[in-house]
């Protein structure tokens, strides 16, 4: 037989059992059958190349082996392209295929989401390739199962987010646990995650007994923080450093492309890293942190992670979460401290 010809009543017939009990050992390992019963059904589907038809299969359960992911830019973004990754490795473990509808600023996640449903999916989420707020329409906060690097603006799906504000906790603990105690931060203006790694490392300096110099606290760039906006990280590092007053002896900075900004803008100065000023970040995007001279000191942004208790969640293996749920960073200690 070829393998395109083998169905479950061959593999039945062969062995001389019904085809619901094929079924059954191939698909459904909750129903009972011997052991002896269940190898050799699979043993034969196996010898024969038996491969199941998702199609007809979906047709009479109502779905497909099939979660659908709205995805925001993360299929387009290296390091967030961990998400996906790390989720697709779970699911197939767990018998399940992933199909990625890519969604770009104009257009309609209601449309994107009905194409999906098409599919007859088991479940569908949303993923973000950087943590934001997003405001999905009412008739989509019942369809959508999970919401990944980001949360939904009413908090009515629940979510997975990066823990921000522990993360900038974490990485300014680790620079006073070393002694430096006037740090400044060139921070990501606009974004989510700027507004709470500032809280995080307001609460270090207040754990620490210490205040942060607030003329220290400076955005990254001009505007709305992006790849394409003007920086400000020369100017600011010039002024810091320019006169005899109190300088930094540590600088925080939003992302690793912030931070190799500012290694280059220290240099100008000429200024060693971290003999005269200590650098970490977020994101250790390690094309960047790990190739720097000195390797830098970031907090990893927990992608991998996130991917991999979303597809824990979405096969079944662990509850959603009833909210949100946040998750932490790691922090990767290189020379730059």
């Amino acid at each position: 037989m070829t393998r395109s010809r083998v169905s479950m009543q061959d593999i039945a017939t062969r062995l001389g059992v019904s085809v619901k009990t094929v079924s059954g050992a191939l698909h459904n390992p909750s129903i009972r059958m011997s052991d002896e019963t269940r190898h050799r059904i699979r043993a034969l589907a196996n010898e024969l190349g038996y491969v199941p038809n998702l199609v007809a299969r979906g047709m009479r359960q109502g779905t497909l082996p099939i979660v659908g992911m709205v995805a925001e830019g993360v299929i387009t973004q290296p390091f967030a392209t961990e998400i996906v990754r790390s989720f697709d490795n779970v699911l197939r473990l767990g018998g399940l295929r992933l199909i990625v509808s890519n969604l770009r600023g104009r257009d309609d996640v209601e449309a994107e989401v009905a194409e999906l449903k098409r599919l007859t999916p088991q479940r569908i989420v949303y993923a973000s390739m950087y943590h934001r707020t997003v405001t999905l329409p009412a008739s989509l906060t019942d369809t959508i199962a999970l919401m990944v690097n980001c949360r939904e603006a009413s908090d009515a799906v629940p979510a997975l987010v990066p823990a921000e504000r522990a993360a900038g906790r974490m990485v300014t603990a680790h620079l006073l646990s070393r002694g430096r105690r006037r740090i400044a931060f060139l921070n990501l203006p606009g974004l989510v995650a700027a507004s709470l790694r500032e809280s995080g490392f307001r609460d270090a300096h207040g754990e620490a007994g210490l205040q942060p110099n607030e003329t220290w606290l400076r955005p990254a760039t001009a505007e709305l923080y992006s790849d394409r906006a003007p920086s400000l990280v020369g100017s600011h590092i010039a002024d810091w450093f320019a006169g005899a007053g109190e300088r930094p002896d540590a600088i925080l900075c939003g992302n690793d492309r912030v931070a190799l900004e500012t290694y280059n803008a220290l240099r100008r100065a000429g200024l060693d890293v971290p003999d005269d000023v200590a650098v970490a970040s977020f994101d250790n995007q390690v094309e960047i942190a790990a190739r720097l001279d000195p390797p830098l000191t970031t907090m990893a942004l927990p992608h991998r992670e996130m991917g991999r208790l979303a597809g824990e969640m979405l096969s079944g293996q662990r509850a959603l979460p009833a909210t949100v749920e946040e998750v932490p960073f790691r922090l990767v200690e290189r020379a730059s401290v």
